[in-house]
């Protein structure tokens, strides 16, 4: 077969065109690679300043815009971890033992309510369900007050159970949620056939629905400990003995009003709170990914 002569310029034409689109697609990702590049050095840059702070001396970090110190003072880590009347590992085992019982009452509570929401019928559903989500508009200062009267008449003040128990009572509409959107995408076909095996809706909870819903249980034991081991206020309200002070708490009495403050101690306890933060998250972040995604979907 052959090819005329005026099909030529047409081809030359259209590998023109196609070379010209590639090119400006080449260029279009260079710019967007820039632009998040920029943005995400914008984005660690607090991190970045408060590592060097760590590293330097009491009269040099609010001195110096730099990022590098004119000296390393390593020993603001040393220093800072028995600094306090009690040694850093008391506030870590305390924050530790927080964290996890309020993540594993968080996991518990709210995927047992996002179950019932999302796969099972009983009169008032919808109204549980709208009721709940208006809970998310509800700022935590409006109910503070009511909270601690409650906690104060029970005496529990000055104990870890109002930072734990409401965990395992579903207290936290976000996650329920969350778990819903995700329960809602598992094809009902599964609760049938386990009905028909004879499965009754504890078992189909615990066979079926859970070992499928790894994402968005990851998902939510990760925001959950990433909130729960920063918390402050909670801490500060319902702990008053020194010896039950979370990591929150505890970088706060490095700060003296009335003498002289050690900020870089402080600030090397602060790098230190980070890192079992940024090692959950590194580990499981594609967990939350999936956890996202999946559970936006329809």
């Amino acid at each position: 077969m052959k090819t005329n002569a005026t099909d030529m310029p047409d081809q030359n034409t259209a590998l023109a065109l196609k070379a010209a689109r590639k090119k400006r697609e080449a260029r279009s990702r260079i710019y967007k690679h820039i632009f998040l590049l920029l943005v995400s050095v914008i984005m660690l840059y607090p991190l970045a300043w408060l590592f060097a702070a760590s590293l330097k001396p009491e009269n040099e970090i609010f001195n110096s815009i730099g990022l590098w110190p004119s000296e390393f003072k390593w020993d603001n880590y040393t220093e800072g971890w028995n600094a306090l009347p009690l040694s850093f590992t008391v506030f870590y085992k305390n924050s530790t033992i927080v964290t996890l019982l309020s993540v594993i009452g968080n996991l518990l509570s709210c995927s047992f309510a996002a179950y019932a929401f999302a796969r099972l019928r009983f009169t008032g559903k919808n109204l549980f369900f709208g009721l709940m989500m208006m809970t998310l508009m509800i700022p935590y200062h409006v109910v503070l007050i009511p909270q601690y009267v409650l906690f104060l008449k029970l005496g529990w003040v000055d104990t870890y159970l109002p930072l734990i128990v409401p965990r395992f009572l579903a207290s936290d509409a976000f996650f329920i949620f969350l778990m819903v959107q995700f329960f809602r995408q598992l094809p009902r076909e599964l609760d049938e056939a386990a009905m028909i095996d004879g499965c009754s809706p504890y078992k189909i909870f615990w066979v079926i629905i859970l070992p499928l819903s790894l994402p968005a249980m990851g998902t939510a034991a990760i925001f959950s400990l990433i909130w729960v081991w920063e918390d402050f206020l909670a801490p500060l309200i319902y702990l008053n003995d020194i010896q039950s002070y979370t990591v929150p708490l505890a970088l706060r009495l490095f700060l003296d009003q009335e003498g002289q403050s050690a900020y870089g101690q402080m600030f090397a306890m602060s790098v230190l709170s980070l890192v079992p933060v940024i090692i959950f998250f590194a580990a499981f972040q594609k967990l939350i990914v999936r956890g996202i995604a999946t559970s936006g979907m329809k």
